[in-house]
């Protein structure tokens, strides 16, 4: 008679996997390395590590965040936009994407003097912080998705058939067309042709 074996209810175990070591940049600091898994599930009795992508966009408006505005709330971004976007944050916005002053009036929809005017550390109002804070997040949503900040900004300029043949920068000085430019995006994250 042939002895019954038992048979692993569980299946196979995976082998064990060593947590990643990840980079995270900072502004001032070199990258320094960090092991830690991200996510931690239980096979059976042995706890595997997961990683999950971590995204090394950098906030735009650094001085009122320390997270990329893709990555936000609405909640968190109301909460910036009642508080004011200063002038400096606007500064880094548009160095940070190539757009210059008269640009940067068409897409929030107000006047170059607005922009121009103030100073420092002094902050827009509500209204315009509002547009500023959702522009921030469309560039930042951007720079995830295309992993090249010059290309995105160069994308936004450029002529689009999925938009009618117009430029997203043509679109974005309104509510509607920003939404329209951020489903765009959106589709190429998720590998639609755009």
């Amino acid at each position: 008679m042939a002895k019954s074996t038992k048979s692993n209810k569980q299946g196979p175990k995976p082998p064990a996997k060593k947590a990643p070591v990840k980079n995270y940049p900072t502004n001032d600091a070199p990258a320094q390395s960090v092991n830690e898994p991200d996510v931690a599930y239980s096979y059976g009795k042995q706890v595997v590590a997961a990683a999950l992508p971590v995204s090394s966009v950098l906030p735009i408006l650094s001085a009122a965040s320390k997270k990329p505005e893709s990555q936000m709330t609405p909640l968190e971004m109301m909460d910036i936009a009642r508080a004011g976007i200063s002038k400096k944050d606007l500064e880094a916005f548009k160095e940070k994407t190539a757009l210059d002053y008269d640009k940067l009036a068409i897409a929030l929809a107000v006047t170059r003097a607005t922009l121009i005017n103030k100073k420092g550390d002094e902050k827009f109002n509500t209204s315009l912080s509002e547009r500023i804070v959702d522009l921030a997040n469309i560039y930042s949503y951007g720079y995830e998705v295309f992993e090249d900040e010059a290309r995105f900004n160069q994308w936004m300029l450029r002529p689009n058939m999925a938009l009618g043949g117009q430029a997203p920068y043509d679109l974005i000085d309104n509510q509607f067309g920003r939404e329209e430019v951020r489903d765009i995006i959106g589709r190429l994250d998720y590998g639609v042709y755009s």
